[in-house]
């Protein structure tokens, strides 16, 4: 849990800085909503993860008490005993001596059950002191425990004060927002479909090229160009195997940013009648952020399209991931690129200061979520 927690602190500092970076000019609305809507979510995710480790830390206090309780309870037992063998042994010392007790015996086996009668009892008052040392160190040790549980319980109190003061700011400032937005719907409401209407002509565009890169591996080994799956070389099977061991491990396609906008059909943040039609992620990140291949492959696609920034699509055996809305493109189709190599760079709108990268996982034409191939997207 505290692993988690750490990470989202991490994300809600990453989306902070980015923020920041886009202050100097206006932002769209549009995307404002956006950026409210996401650090509501990651919020309100710190705030149920720690709530989480400060009832997990109740818990154990609550455990630890109880067994400082008991061990209180059996400690006190033990001295109690220990002090009466003492005292039993003392009184047993005046009446008589362990030698009369051995010289009284009246043979020989009974002088050495005695002997060793006298031993035991050594030994077991030896053993009981150690106990009790054994059991004041081991509640020595609990209630350190406890202490220290009890600091970290009240500090993650306070964090998440803190946490839900920025998380009501937050939501005062979407609130204000959208009662803005709401004087214009029909203009916003336009613009959404405008932009949904673009991305839907750049997927069918990728669809294109895949296809085409289907048919040429279909026509190359004398199949049907009409086949909707890669035929597959033994070396693309390779090459598709070790993708898909490596997935959820994979590296992310900028080295910093956070998840504007996750994959799957999701209701619109302005006007929730609307639905975007996700494909992929949209990350946003800093500005001239370079791009990175997620794995090994072959480039298949350099596309450029009217009023739309370049993107460039990469062939991993029969899957495929692309980089959309790139300012600088450093490889052409053809090229053999490895992981991690630069391909690019991100652009940045002029109008607003935002350097967002989509990204894009298919197998074949079968788009697929990036957060379930990309380590802990």
């Amino acid at each position: 849990m505290e692993t988690r927690r750490q990470e989202l602190r991490r994300e809600i500092q990453k989306i902070s800085e980015l923020q920041a970076e886009t202050k100097s000019k206006a932002q769209s609305e549009l995307s404002l909503i956006e950026d409210f809507n996401y650090k509501i979510t990651v919020l309100n995710n710190l705030i149920k993860i720690t709530n989480q480790q400060a009832n997990y830390l109740t818990r154990e206090i609550n455990a630890n008490q109880k067994k400082i309780t008991s061990l209180r309870a059996e400690l006190k037992q033990l001295k109690e005993d220990y002090a009466a063998m003492v005292v039993k042994s003392y009184k047993s010392k005046n009446k008589q001596s362990k030698v009369m007790f051995l010289l009284s015996s009246t043979d020989f086996k009974q002088a050495y059950k005695r002997l060793q009668y006298i031993k035991q009892y050594a030994n077991h008052q030896k053993q009981q002191g150690e106990t009790i040392k054994a059991k004041t160190v081991e509640l020595q040790n609990t209630n350190q425990d406890l202490l220290k549980q009890r600091e970290e319980k009240e500090r993650l109190i306070s964090e998440n004060r803190v946490t839900q003061r920025t998380l009501e700011a937050t939501k005062k400032q979407h609130e204000s927002l959208m009662q803005s937005i709401k004087k214009n719907m029909s203009r916003y409401t336009a613009q959404i479909k405008a932009k949904q209407q673009e991305a839907d002509r750049i997927d069918r565009e990728i669809e294109k090229i895949i296809k085409a890169a289907i048919a040429r591996s279909n026509k190359r080994v004398g199949k049907s160009e009409s086949s909707t799956n890669f035929a597959l070389t033994a070396e693309e099977k390779i090459l598709a195997s070790n993708f898909v061991a490596n997935k959820g491990k994979l590296p992310w396609p900028v080295e910093k940013g956070y998840v504007k906008l996750r994959y799957g059909n999701q209701p619109h943040p302005i006007n929730r009648s609307l639905t975007i039609k996700s494909n992929g992620v949209r990350i946003a990140t800093e500005k001239g952020a370079q791009v990175r291949t997620v794995f090994s492959g072959e480039v298949i696609g350099v596309i450029t399209l009217k009023n739309v920034n370049p993107l460039v699509m990469v062939r991993h055996g029969n899957y495929i991931t692309t980089y959309k809305n790139l300012s600088k493109v450093y490889v052409k189709e053809g090229d053999k690129v490895n992981t991690k190599q630069v391909i690019g760079e991100v652009a940045t709108n002029r109008a607003t200061n935002e350097s967002v990268l989509s990204f894009v996982v298919s197998k074949e034409s079968d788009t697929q979520d990036p957060a379930a191939w990309i380590y802990k997207m």
